[in-house]
């Protein structure tokens, strides 16, 4: 299971988790009332612990990060999740392609917004991010 790689240099998830090693937490887009019925959100509701009715932050094994609510609270979701990863140095985040999927953001739309967590060391992001951010 490598569910966390470094690649020329940079901390690159997986795309298919399918477990999660000891202190690994899955970061999937949700949407705020924590529905968590497709994609990733399912995944991790499934698999992972993630509990329904929870939208935002540390969630089972997973955080969940709402992206179906707009730009800024998209932004301001980022924002708690980096300040989350920063008090929490003991777990690693495997994040997921947030908002690329069923909320309909592009990467270079998304990728952006990950730029203080990719100087985090317990921050995984996954690769079609580190494409758009290092290119």
């Amino acid at each position: 299971m490598d569910n966390a790689q470094i690649v020329n240099g940079k901390r690159v998830a997986s795309d298919n988790i399918s477990e999660l090693g000891k202190d690994e937490v899955f970061v999937f887009g949700s949407n705020i009332q924590g529905m968590h019925g497709g994609g990733a959100a399912w995944y991790a509701h499934k698999h992972f612990g993630a509990e329904w009715g929870v939208g935002e932050g540390l969630t089972g094994r997973c955080y969940a990060l709402p992206t179906m609510e707009g730009d800024a609270s998209l932004h301001k979701a980022v924002d708690n999740f980096i300040a989350c990863a920063r008090q929490h140095p003991e777990l690693t985040f495997l994040v997921t392609g947030v908002g690329c999927g069923i909320a309909g953001y592009r990467p270079d739309e998304v990728a952006p917004l990950f730029k203080d967590a990719a100087a985090l060391e317990n921050v995984y992001l996954p690769q079609v991010f580190v494409d758009v951010m290092f290119k």
